[in-house]
């Protein structure tokens, strides 16, 4: 019994993250979506637009100048946001660079939370500094299963294998150091 307990244990820490992989992955693809077909948010002026949120923050953020700088070219910089949270999403539900996906991820959230949250008191009811953690668990493990680079891994690892047993044994590695 013991072991099938422990065999189950593994299983589930094999899978860990691909709950919070697949959440961020959603969260991040939606939000780079709703941001590319909202004209109201692609706009420099009017009401819902980049560039009246960034104004709105603009007093209030920890980095005044992050704001001042992408305010020069609000559009761009909305779009830019929002084909990088595509990215960033599609990598991580993927699985495909997912250490890079991540910290991207985790780089917008910080940038979120440093400018858009930042005046949110209690700063646990803005999300961005939650999004910035969820990210971490990410960046150190990757995505180890059920993923494009757990798929690349193996195949490089077979190749590597298959290309050692042609080859023969290394005389360097019976050497003792």
């Amino acid at each position: 019994m013991t072991t099938t307990s422990s065999g189950l244990r593994d299983r589930a820490a094999e899978y860990a993250l691909l709950p919070l992989r697949l959440f961020l992955g959603i969260t991040f693809l939606y939000a780079g979506l709703d941001k590319l077909t909202d004209t109201a948010f692609l706009s420099a002026t009017g009401d819902g637009s980049i560039g009246q949120q960034m104004e709105a923050v603009r007093d209030s953020a920890a980095l005044p100048a992050l704001i001042e700088f992408s305010s020069q070219n609000p559009v761009g910089f909305g779009i830019a946001m929002a084909v990088g949270e595509l990215a960033v999403g599609l990598g991580a539900l993927a699985g495909l660079l997912t250490r890079v996906a991540a910290l991207g991820g985790a780089l917008i959230s910080l940038s979120l939370w440093l400018t858009i949250s930042w005046p949110t008191t209690p700063y646990y009811y803005g999300n961005d500094l939650a999004y910035l953690m969820a990210w971490i668990p990410l960046i150190l493990a990757g995505a180890p299963d059920l993923s494009l680079d757990a798929l690349l891994h193996r195949r490089r690892r077979h190749r590597t294998g298959s290309s050692r047993a042609r080859s023969g044994p290394n005389p360097a590695a019976s050497v003792p150091s």
